[in-house]
């Protein structure tokens, strides 16, 4: 390889975006930033460096090995550049808003991360999401579901299903089996894997069979409705903490249901991805052909602490890019350029900015001699008014 050669050479899972792409990316941010406002979500803008103690709190600390970090000259303290904007958020929320009241806050922009989620996938992932902070009832986590759905549905993804559970089942029976951290990561990893002899080697020191059993009922807790009934029955004696979990979820359905969602649900108890900071409910949208989920989120009520603001919170968020990918994403500026004369007159400056409102791209002939022609399609002057004509076809539009 050259040294041009790499002169042109980007790293790895980091993209540059081109026309048309980028356009289509422009456009969804557009409509999704009016969909937040519509829902009364308003749009905040983190730095894209922080000084690390603020990307990496207790409720970021899973971040740590996705932080790119750097050396402030300015002050000699450790910077990192934002792998997940939720604890930047979380952040604005402590130290700029009202704290007696719920804050609805939304935001998009580009993270960064030492490693793809997989093979072959960005590093520099658009990420854009909401945030709910100041109530704690079922009915926030049912608005960011429904929000999470509605950003789907406006850029056209399509056969959504949505992945619930509750972390707080496998926090109170690890908390039971009085697991220390090794362990309860190794039990954790096993259960995300289902890989039921891992799960038993991890409760190797746990005396309870019961609850031996129980844990290892997680495993077969995922599927349609019926689980959750099927969960009441292995868990029945697990305590009042495990039950309400149980209750939060069928809760929720019930709420989705009565505000007109209709997407498939399928249920996980061993769905665990952000134990490490989600406090309740979680939930993830997958689509067919994709092994990852497309978007996420949960509560987490435990985000603020480190800013001394422990308020509850819940939130989703998702790529932009994997989005518009699957969907299409909204409507752009016509990809067919219109081909207008080099000219100053009214009539014609009149008939461009007509076109360009309504969504067309029309690009003048710059005067030179020999120029290519810019377009199929030209403004052309036919019976004294300016119309555009498909020059393949000779069929004036006016």
């Amino acid at each position: 390889m050259t040294l041009l050669d790499e002169r042109w050479l980007l790293p790895e899972g980091v993209e540059e975006i081109l026309a048309p792409e980028a356009e289509r990316l422009e456009a969804a941010r557009r409509v999704l930033l009016d969909l937040y406002a519509s829902w009364g979500y308003s749009l905040v803008i983190p730095p894209l460096v922080e000084h690390i103690e603020s990307l990496l709190t207790a409720a970021g600390s899973d971040l740590d090995r996705q932080t790119f970090k750097l050396i402030d000259p300015a002050s000699g303290r450790l910077l990192g550049v934002r792998a997940d904007m939720t604890p930047q958020v979380a952040r604005i929320d402590a130290r700029h808003m009202d704290q007696d009241s719920p804050a609805r806050l939304c935001y998009l922009g580009t993270t960064l991360r030492t490693r793809a989620d997989g093979l072959g996938g960005s590093r520099s992932p658009v990420q854009v999401g909401a945030e709910l902070y100041g109530h704690a009832g079922i009915e926030s986590d049912c608005e960011v579901v429904c929000l999470m759905l509605a950003t789907l549905e406006r850029l056209g993804v399509a056969d959504v299903h949505l992945d619930v559970g509750h972390v707080g089942v496998f926090r109170s029976l690890a908390s039971r089996a009085g697991l220390d951290a090794r362990r309860e990561g190794e039990l954790l990893e096993a259960l995300q894997r289902k890989a039921g002899d891992d799960v038993d080697g991890a409760l190797g020191g746990v005396s309870d069979e019961r609850l031996r059993e129980n844990i290892r009922a997680l495993i077969e807790l995922n599927g349609d409705s019926r689980t959750l009934a099927d969960a009441r029955r292995a868990l029945g004696g697990c305590g009042a903490q495990v039950m309400a979990c149980i209750d939060a979820i069928e809760r929720l359905v019930e709420l989705l249901a009565s505000r007109g969602v209709t997407v498939p649900l399928h249920f996980d108890l061993a769905e665990l991805r952000g134990y490490r900071y989600h406090t309740g409910i979680v939930f993830a949208a997958f689509v067919p052909g994709q092994g990852q989920e497309v978007a996420r989120g949960g509560r987490y009520d435990d985000i603020g602490r480190d800013f001394g603001a422990l308020r509850a919170a819940t939130g989703f968020s998702t790529d932009l890019k994997t989005l518009v990918a699957l969907g299409g994403g909204a409507g752009t500026v016509s990809g067919v350029p219109i081909e207008a004369p080099w000219s100053s007159e009214a009539a014609l400056l009149e008939r461009v900015a007509q076109l360009r409102a309504q969504g067309e791209r029309v690009v003048f002939a710059l005067p030179r001699d020999g120029a290519a022609r810019v377009s199929a399609r030209r403004l052309e002057r036919r019976d004294g008014n300016w119309v555009v004509v498909d020059t393949q076809r000779e069929q004036p539009r006016t």
